[in-house]
């Protein structure tokens, strides 16, 4: 971090989320999502970001036009070099790039000798001037440039002097950095090592970075490992995004250079304590932004990354967090959780109680009951350990706190498959509950895409006017697991929701009807929204 930094080296941060993450499948931003991206970007100390390829998509072009105003970081635009037999000027592509308004240009080039005669179908020779000549020629138009050794690794191991060729040409042509890329992504960590060593000895380290994919699941190691050897700039995405199996994951790589003491004892970053603690949301935004459930399992900033599941070992995190947290959660914007299952034991009740604001004894009676049903529910295939909302829930019920917001008497679900009058075969879900709720007793109906969302539909029909609290809940994700096998399989249902606020919480059902088992995890998802946001029980409402 910056603290202390006068003795160390810089460690320059690249993040290219936003052309690298852009080619992950399934990914599509607007360009209102990478302005969003490229600020929160800029707040955490990023020192470079990469906006993406002026003038190969419109995307990227309108990007280009109006950039946003970053205050610390330097806006990159990439491209490739020119073509072979072209000048400078005289190559569209590569002009679109240099003429954007960037502070700089990072421009990618061919550094394995066998694609500059089997992709590109020029000489070796030919190839090493358009490196050098389009460097050069965004020196001149005041950029700092950059030059992204394509293949790199696989260019070293089969000809390391026309690999080194092409990264002397970019340094002859003005090249701020060069930057070693294991574009296919299958280098292990003892091999980076060994070549970034080999490379620094003739080129300055201050020139060298590191641009890594995941295709070995190895792109943070062989970030690290460059790193060690002697790379001062490390290239990476938001949690990981890119193509095929992605990139180096930034996520994981800021919080390891910036607090593990094999790094931070010697290099520095732009990452200060303060906006380390971002980490966890910036990561969050990046999926709230693409609409997708984030990676609870990731490291450092994933849910369960300071989650404790076995009694022993929550024994232990309650006397000493050291004794199974490598760091403090609260560094990276994170937490601990203490999970509550089978394996749990009266440590793991206490602390997840405790984690939640419950305050009850140690000795309370209640506590040992309340772990005989967790251990009885998920013989019965519950599972509290991905359901934190249903278990809060349930404990809170367990000491009568939770207020009968609504009661359901009966449900019906009817599913109907048939022609409609333009003779298209359709499917239509229709739910009926009866509830009582204000006082009242409700018939209501609903129709969805499915019974789950009929049902859902029926519900909040007789909720409405009687909770507000309930107009942004959402859900964002339904997922069914059988538990055992045949037709009269009991299933598992696990529902996430969300609301305006961004949090998110999973509930769970289990029955051997899924249409209950779906209704119980529903109606949690429901009551918890109420419970958390402090809803008061609705008053009868006179009849109409």
């Amino acid at each position: 971090m910056t603290q202390d930094a006068t003795a160390r080296e810089r460690l320059y941060l690249f993040d290219t989320t936003l052309r690298d993450g852009a080619q992950t499948k399934g990914v599509d931003f607007s360009v209102e999502d990478k302005r969003t991206i490229a600020i929160a970007l800029d707040q955490l100390g990023i020192d470079y970001i990469e906006g993406g390829w002026p003038g190969a998509n419109p995307t990227d072009t309108a990007f280009f036009r109006d950039p946003p105003k970053l205050n610390g970081a330097k806006l990159v635009a990439f491209g490739m070099t020119k073509r072979a037999g072209r000048s400078v000027s005289n190559d569209p592509g590569l002009s679109e790039v240099l003429n954007a308004d960037t502070d700089a240009v990072c421009l990618v080039g061919k550094a394995w000798d066998f694609h500059v005669d089997l992709a590109l179908g020029i000489t070796n020779e030919e190839n090493l001037i358009s490196i050098r000549e389009s460097i050069a020629g965004g020196v001149e138009r005041g950029r700092e440039a950059m030059f992204d050794a394509e293949h790199f690794f696989d260019g070293y191991r089969d000809n390391p002097d026309y690999a080194l060729a092409c990264l002397q040409a970019a340094l002859e042509g003005g090249a701020r950095w060069v930057v070693l890329c294991d574009t296919n992504g299958g280098t292990l960590p003892v091999d980076v090592a060994r070549i970034v060593e080999e490379v620094a000895r003739k080129v300055p380290r201050e020139k060298i970075g590191i641009h890594a994919h995941n295709d070995t699941e190895n792109a943070v190691a062989n970030s690290l490992a460059a790193i060690t050897s002697g790379a001062r700039q490390v290239q990476g995405t938001l949690n990981g995004l890119g193509e095929r199996c992605g990139n180096a994951n930034m996520m994981s790589v800021i919080p390891s250079v910036c607090l593990k003491p094999a790094y931070a004892d010697h290099l520095t970053t732009g990452i200060s304590a303060a906006n380390l603690k971002q980490l966890t949301s910036t990561s969050r935004l990046l999926d709230e932004l693409l609409n997708r459930a984030p990676n609870r399992h990731q490291a450092y900033v994933g849910d369960s990354a300071f989650a404790h599941k076995g009694g022993l070992h929550v024994s232990a995190v309650q006397k000493d967090p050291k004794t199974y947290e490598h760091i403090e959660p609260q560094i990276v914007g994170n937490r601990r959780h203490v999970l509550v299952s089978d394996q749990a034991g009266r440590s793991n009740i206490l602390a997840r109680m405790e984690e939640v604001g419950i305050d009850v004894a140690q000795d309370d009676p209640r506590i040992g009951r309340l772990l005989e049903t967790v251990k009885q529910r998920e013989f019965e295939g519950y599972s509290y350990d991905g359901a934190e909302a249903s278990f809060e829930l349930m404990a809170r019920r367990a000491l009568g706190e939770v207020p009968d917001y609504f009661k359901v008497d009966r449900f019906r679900v009817m599913v109907e498959r048939r022609y409609n009058a333009r003779g298209q075969l359709i499917t239509i879900s229709e739910a009926t509950v009866k509830m009582i709720a204000g006082g009242r007793e409700k018939l209501t109906v609903g129709e969805g895409n499915g019974p789950v969302n009929a049902l859902d539909m029926a519900i909040r029909q007789g909720l409405v006017g009687l909770y507000d609290e309930l107009s942004d809940l959402r859900l964002v994700d339904y997922k069914v697991r059988i538990l055992n096998g045949g037709t009269e399989a009991v299933t598992r249902v696990l529902i996430e929701s969300a609301d305006a606020s961004g949090e998110r919480w999973f509930t769970v059902g289990v029955s051997p009807n899924i249409v209950e088992a779906s209704f119980d995890a529903l109606h949690d998802s429901i009551t918890y929204k109420l419970y958390r946001d402090g809803a008061r029980v609705a008053p009868r409402i006179a009849a109409e």
